[in-house]
C-alpha cells in the first residue's frame, strides 16, 4: 500500500500535528512538575535548566516511541485515523525507524521544511517519514 492514494491528506496530518502539540503541552507540564518535585525546588536555573530540557525531550521521545512501536498511533493519530507503518505499507515500524523519525521530526517540523516537502513528494509523505523509512496511512 504505497503511492499518493495511500497517504492521508496533508490537511488531516496537519490537524493531527496541531492536536499533538496540545497534548505535548500537557505532557511537558507534567514532566516539568515531576522534575521540579524531584529537584525539590520550583526555581530551575543554570545547569538544572538544561537538565530539565533534556528530561522533557526524553519524555517526548519515550511518549512517541512507545506509541509508534506499540500500535503505530499516538492519541492524536488515533483521533485523526492515521497509522504509522513501515515504508512497505505493512507491519509495525521497526524501532530504528521510529527513533530516526523522532530525531528527523525534531529537526524538520519546527522549520516546516518537511511539510512543504509533502506538497511535492510523489507519495505526499513528510520529509521526516521519507528519511526514516516510515509511512503514514489512513485507518478506516
Amino acid at each position: 500500500m504505497t503511492g499518493a492514494d495511500a497517504a492521508p491528506s496533508i490537511r488531516r496530518r496537519l490537524a493531527s500535528m496541531l492536536y499533538e502539540s496540545l497534548l505535548l503541552f500537557g505532557v511537558a507540564f507534567l514532566a516539568t512538575w515531576v522534575f521540579q518535585f524531584a529537584a525539590g525546588t520550583l526555581q530551575i536555573e543554570g545547569w538544572r535548566r538544561h537538565l530539565l530540557q533534556l528530561f522533557v525531550l526524553a519524555v517526548f521521545a519515550a511518549y512517541f516511541l512507545w506509541c509508534w512501536l506499540r500500535g503505530g498511533q499516538t492519541l492524536a493519530m488515533k483521533t485523526w485515523r492515521i497509522r504509522l507503518v513501515a515504508k512497505n505499507g505493512h507491519g509495525r515500524l521497526p524501532p530504528r525507524a521510529a527513533l530516526l523519525r523522532f530525531l528527523y521530526a525534531l529537526l524538520l517540523v519546527p522549520t516546516a521544511i518537511g511539510i512543504f516537502w509533502a506538497m511535492v513528494d510523489r507519495d505526499r509523505q513528510f520529509l521526516h517519514d521519507r528519511l526514516a523509512g516510515s509511512l503514514q496511512i489512513p485507518v478506516s
